[in-house]
């Protein structure tokens, strides 16, 4: 998540809502997001209700949730799927930022 909160500006200015869904329950989350100050959206998901939507695997010898990164345009569509195959396989941010681009319809430049 520290990847993500250093690179948020840049991730807000091609108009993207980042929301991290995790298996803690509410107060879990809360504490975490108020120490460690994240400017973007925690979601609570201890029941696996997003989880399952999504198709992210859990992985019980490899520390629970594998990380997975998606991508869902104002429609609804995911757009982008990452799943990761350990806790170390996750998108750079500049890949992702990238990618909104392209999706968004300009170079960046």
């Amino acid at each position: 998540m520290a990847q993500l909160r250093q690179d948020y500006d840049k991730f807000a200015s091609l108009n993207t809502e980042i929301i991290v869904v995790g298996p803690n329950d509410a107060e879990d989350f809360q504490e975490y997001w108020q120490e460690h100050n994240l400017p973007f959206v925690g979601l609570p998901d201890p029941e696996h209700t997003v989880l399952k939507l999504y198709g992210q695997e859990i992985k019980l010898f490899r520390l629970g949730r594998m990380p997975a990164q998606v991508i869902i345009d104002k429609t609804g569509q995911a757009r982008y799927v990452h799943y990761g195959h350990s806790m170390r396989n996750i998108p750079e941010n500049q890949e992702l930022l990238t990618l909104l681009q392209q999706l968004n319809g300009n170079s960046g430049q």
